[in-house]
């Protein structure tokens, strides 16, 4: 649910910056502290790897399904939220990826809140981040990601090595 919030909330706030903003010009804020400007990113942060974007989508599709898996995979709470914090970032950037000009895998990513000297962003952005930096927490404080389930309780009919089983008394020692 997490994530489906995450990426939900992204997209909306993507298209409210395209029906309002202009691309490339700045909406003071802030003053010069925060302001918006919409920007198109084929590439990853900062603007890296503009030249490779299907080979940036394809990670983010790998990256998504191993998500995935890890969410299936742990009975930790914390580890939970961190993975679906990170897994609504790349999920809301991938759908840009997929669906935006100029095509199937090669769509640019929609950024519009602007900080000084740091790149354009948006709120898929700051999940990955968030939730990057919580993964980092939870392994630095050891917690641990897959706790094991409660042993069940055996059945009635498995034998006990302390129980002699014709009588269901205690074997004498």
């Amino acid at each position: 649910m997490t994530a489906a919030v995450i990426a939900v909330l992204d997209q909306l706030t993507k298209h409210l910056a395209e029906a309002r903003l202009e691309p490339g010009v700045r909406v003071d804020v802030l003053g010069e502290l925060f302001g918006f400007r919409l920007f198109y990113n084929s590439g990853a942060a900062f603007s890296l790897g503009t030249s490779i974007t299907p080979v940036l989508t394809t990670f983010a599709c790998l990256a998504v399904v191993a998500m995935l898996v890890a969410l299936a995979r742990t009975w930790s709470t914390a580890w939970a939220v961190s993975v679906a914090v990170l897994l609504g970032g790349a999920s809301g950037n991938l759908v840009d990826r997929l669906t935006r000009d100029p095509g199937v895998g090669r769509g640019e990513v929609v950024d519009f809140f602007e900080l000084p000297s740091f790149p354009i962003f948006n709120i898929a952005d700051m999940a990955v981040v968030s939730g990057a930096v919580l993964i980092v927490l939870l392994s630095l404080r050891d917690v641990p990601f897959a706790a094991a389930p409660a042993p069940a309780a055996p059945a009635a009919d498995e034998a006990r090595p302390d129980v002699d089983a014709r009588t269901d008394h205690p074997k004498d020692s």
